[in-house]
């Protein structure tokens, strides 16, 4: 058989669990990271966009509702396009904000979560699963005023939620599979063996494991697959060309300055080329520029 279309493609992701016939699969998978009984669930964005293989319009990822009162952002990223901590809050933001409708009392607001799912280490934790909430911080001593609360809010609100899995770590941290979701985890980046174990432990992921052998047998399956992974490459490639030529620029440009401090204080042109490495004549045409 051909090698096995990854769940950590964020095509993949969504074409499996956004499927009506997969819905249990899905409460299973996310009731493992959320660690709360999910009653009933509803997919409301199933379709993959037309544009999925343009990287920088197409956002794979999946919005559900929870028994009814709960918004989950899921969005699997392949790679590191450093924006995570601007896009992830945004992005559960967007679904507290657009959970009401005109008119509507905030009271009706749906609690917000957002759930990350990681192909590479981003944030300096030592754990593969972070949660994070608004948590009030430890007040200044001159602040402190004496309420007579013997126990405190520990949150400015409930209704915002994020959960970030970075899978490199689950990796490195080789857990066995007595947790429900290191069961779900290895389906993502363990071996055949991990998975065929994973699958006799839980019939979910027994079934999403077959539903991942067949879509992986279909060649349009494959090519959408690919077309997706090479527009992501590209885009990357983009960003660090771009990176490259800021860093560029700004290393120039302090070049620049630096030889124009060293012009103002006099100093010999053969001097100024071998601290800066710049030629003569780069040097005269910045001393022409002054």
């Amino acid at each position: 058989m051909q090698n096995r279309l990854p769940l950590t493609s964020d095509y993949v992701f969504k074409r499996i669990f956004g499927q009506e016939e997969n819905k249990e699969a899905l409460k299973d998978f996310l009731e493992s990271i959320l660690d709360v009984e999910i009653k009933n669930i509803e997919i409301n964005n199933p379709e993959i966009p037309k544009n999925y293989y343009d990287s920088k319009f197409a956002l794979l990822d999946l919005r559900v509702t929870l028994n009814t009162e709960v918004v989950v952002d899921v969005e699997m990223q392949m790679q590191n396009q450093h924006n995570m901590q601007q896009r992830s809050p945004f992005y559960m933001a967007s679904n507290y904000a657009n959970s009401i409708k005109e008119g509507q009392p905030y009271t009706e607001c749906k609690k917000s979560i957002g759930i990350n799912i990681l192909n590479f280490n981003y944030y300096k934790r030592n754990s593969y699963h972070s949660i994070a909430r608004m948590k009030f911080e430890e007040p200044k001593p001159d602040e402190v005023v004496d309420m007579g609360y013997k126990e405190q809010d520990e949150y400015a609100t409930k209704y915002l939620e994020m959960h970030i899995i970075e899978l490199p770590k689950f990796k490195k941290k080789n857990p066995e599979m007595h947790t429900k979701i290191a069961q779900w985890l290895w389906l993502f980046v363990g071996s055949e063996e991990q998975m065929e174990k994973a699958g006799k432990l839980n019939k979910e992921i027994r079934k999403i494991n077959k539903k991942l052998a067949s879509m992986s047998l279909s060649n349009e399956e494959r090519n959408n697959y690919e077309f997706r992974l090479k527009a992501i490459r590209d885009e990357a490639d983009a960003i660090e060309y771009a990176t490259r030529q800021g860093i560029e620029q700004g290393q120039e440009q302090e070049k620049k300055e630096i030889v124009k401090r060293m012009l103002r204080k006099n100093a010999k042109v053969e001097d100024i080329m071998e601290f800066t490495g710049l030629t003569k004549e780069e040097i005269e045409k910045i001393k022409n520029e002054e």
